[in-house]
């Protein structure tokens, strides 16, 4: 179940289906000192991926990156109710009844709170702002955490990209050849439609840049284990209609 993708570093994957396309979803695991694990995006929770998270460490913080990928948080946190759950800010006001414990900060925040350091040594993290895509309703905002496992140069996104190929279903190849995402580390049409705040996205790429990686893991899609920043930087020039 659980995959080695490199030292401290894991991942799991399940089926899911967004408006009938059969994308997967992928949920990252980092063992940080002292054998602490973070769980970020959350899939569903089972006996077998229990044992195999139980073998590797102790999970002690469950992370829901964005304002879409909660919604197995609850069941991780019901079942390690001593981790703490983080959620990007706005999902307290989305999700009021979920039992969220810490909102993700800047650093300057987690500074003025009850530790003077950030809570996950070893992963650095920023926001990705401006970022939307397009659900039923109309535009609607992300509020995406993005993540860099410094020791093994890999950059942890959830749906500020994809990059789909032939392992998936022949309907979602289809879609995404048109829409966005097949055999490029890119966003897709609905991100593309949905965003107008296209100077912050670029700031925000420009500081994903600045990060040390080569490897990405992506919430949906395949993992990109080589050339990661020049994949992301093309996919994102594309995106944005400029160079970075």
């Amino acid at each position: 179940m659980l995959k080695a993708v490199d030292r401290d570093l894991w991942v799991v994957e399940q089926p899911f289906r967004y408006f009938g396309l059969g994308i997967g979803t992928r949920m990252t695991v980092v063992r940080l000192a002292g054998n602490e694990l973070v769980v970020i995006s959350p899939i569903q929770v089972s006996d077998g991926l229990v044992s195999e998270l139980n073998e590797l460490g102790t999970v002690a913080h469950i992370i829901a990156p964005n304002l879409y990928h909660y919604l197995f948080a609850a069941e991780f946190k019901a079942v390690y109710p001593a981790a703490t759950f983080w959620a990007t800010a706005g999902l307290r006001a989305k999700k009021p009844e979920l039992a969220i414990d810490r909102a993700i900060c800047h650093r300057q925040g987690f500074a003025n709170a009850d530790s003077p350091e950030p809570p996950w040594p070893g992963l650095e993290y920023l926001f990705f702002d401006g970022f939307k895509t397009l659900a039923p309703s109309g535009p609607d905002p992300l509020e995406e955490w993005v993540f860099l496992h410094i020791a093994s140069r890999t950059l942890i996104l959830t749906d500020t990209a994809f990059c789909f190929d032939e392992s998936f279903p022949w309907l979602t190849q289809l879609v995404t050849k048109i829409g966005g995402g097949y055999k490029s580390l890119s966003p897709s049409l609905l991100e593309r439609v949905a965003t107008t705040e296209k100077a912050k996205v670029k700031a925000s790429v420009e500081q994903v840049l600045r990060w040390d990686f080569e490897r990405v893991i992506v919430a949906h899609g395949s993992i990109v284990e080589g050339d990661g920043k020049s994949q992301f930087k093309r996919g994102y020039e594309t995106f944005l209609g400029c160079s970075l």
